[in-house]
């Protein structure tokens, strides 16, 4: 997904990433009480001007045993949204997730130090 967008490409497509978000947050990974997205789980989100997502995501440890399961739900949750064409997601490893990644909801949620 190389293409350019304008910022008045920007500013219209702004609604459209916002409820692609709220889709995210309904997707939660089923050994952690949080959604994918206030874990840290989504490096990018790019939407195109024809309104196809590209998702690069990780997860908590490379072996996830319910990572198919959480890719489909994501993929899924996210073709749902009105405006939205198709979702391509991208998994990856590197950077390595850990608790940096966490949004301060995640870590009141999980009981961490928010300034941690």
């Amino acid at each position: 997904m190389n293409e350019v967008l304008t910022p008045e490409d920007v500013k219209a497509l702004a609604p459209l990433y916002e409820k692609v978000v709220l889709a995210l947050k309904q997707v939660f990974d089923p050994e952690i009480p949080v959604n994918i997205y206030d874990l840290g789980l989504i490096y990018e989100l790019n939407i195109s001007k024809s309104h196809d997502v590209y998702i690069k995501m990780t997860f908590t440890a490379p072996n996830c045993p319910m990572a198919d399961e959480v890719l489909a739900e994501t993929k899924h949750a996210v073709e749902q949204t009105p405006g939205i064409r198709s979702c391509e997601i991208e998994l990856v490893f590197e950077p390595v997730w850990d608790r940096s990644m966490l949004s301060e909801e995640a870590r009141i949620a999980l009981g961490f130090d928010i300034d941690e």
